[in-house]
């Protein structure tokens, strides 16, 4: 993995860039992503929970104050490849975590796939879907999927293919799991380790805590807080839907239900 020998343990070549981009064929992931099936909802409940976070993004991305800096210089509506978001909690001093909302973009609908990235940090996310909708979660490692006999609802259908836009005659796995409609998943992501995310219809959100926010804009010596800065692509451009939106069977059992 790209990581500076200068003993801070940083990543990324230019602190304050929001578009670095590493070089994909000779990238390893130090880690692999662990994925937890929580629950399965009826549409009706999904749909209501998933709107109503959903609706929380979209009220901050019209209100002046959330799209403006903060006095700590934190502009907390941002739009992101996925999504629009916005950090419900911000990180202040003696607590270094934050956490953020994403309304998912429908890739269907804009005819984009976001791109495959590491962050400079952990992450916790929380991936939730309801009707007529699934998230297509993407890593160049497999997936481990935690699953304890008589607790873990139902097993998210995986399947691999070859991720798009390697340079020529360059081969890279892709590690596909498919979070079904109307389910909560979520999922640890290590420091470093690749993931991609594209929504599949118009009902996704995504609860996502960043327990090193603060930690990362220290140790990436950036000049000041920068969400997108803490993100690294592995590919230049974006891809068009045909890269992300074919899928199996996704038929999953429906086991229990709150």
């Amino acid at each position: 993995m790209n990581v500076a020998t200068d003993g801070t343990g940083a990543m990324k070549y230019q602190p304050d860039d929001e578009n670095e981009v590493h070089d994909v064929v000779g990238f390893r992931d130090p880690s692999r992503n662990r994925v937890t099936p929580v629950v399965r909802f009826p549409p009706a409940v999904a749909l209501a929970v998933v709107e109503a976070l959903a609706g929380v993004v979209r009220q901050a991305h019209r209100t002046p104050e959330a799209t403006t800096a903060d006095a700590d210089g934190i502009v907390r509506a941002q739009t992101f490849e996925e999504g629009d978001v916005y950090m419900l909690a911000p990180p202040f001093d003696g607590y270094f975590a934050d956490r953020y909302l994403m309304d998912f973009f429908d890739v269907e609908e804009r005819d984009i796939c976001s791109r495959m990235h590491l962050h400079t940090g952990l992450r916790f996310v929380r991936m939730m879907t309801g009707p007529g909708t699934r998230i297509r979660v993407s890593s160049l490692s497999p997936f481990v999927i935690g699953e304890v006999p008589g607790v873990t609802p139902f097993t998210p259908p995986m399947f691999e293919d070859d991720l798009p836009g390697t340079p020529p005659g360059v081969t890279r796995r892709r590690y596909n799991l498919v979070v079904p409609e109307n389910s909560w998943v979520d999922m640890q992501v290590p420091r470093g380790t690749s993931h991609q995310f594209n929504a599949i219809g118009p009902h996704a959100v995504i609860d996502s805590v960043h327990p090193e926010e603060s930690v990362e804009t220290f140790r990436e010596s950036m000049s000041r807080y920068r969400m997108m800065a803490q993100t690294i692509f592995l590919a230049d451009e974006k891809s068009d839907a045909s890269s992300c939106v074919d899928l199996p069977d996704t038929a999953v059992p429906a086991g229990p239900t709150a």
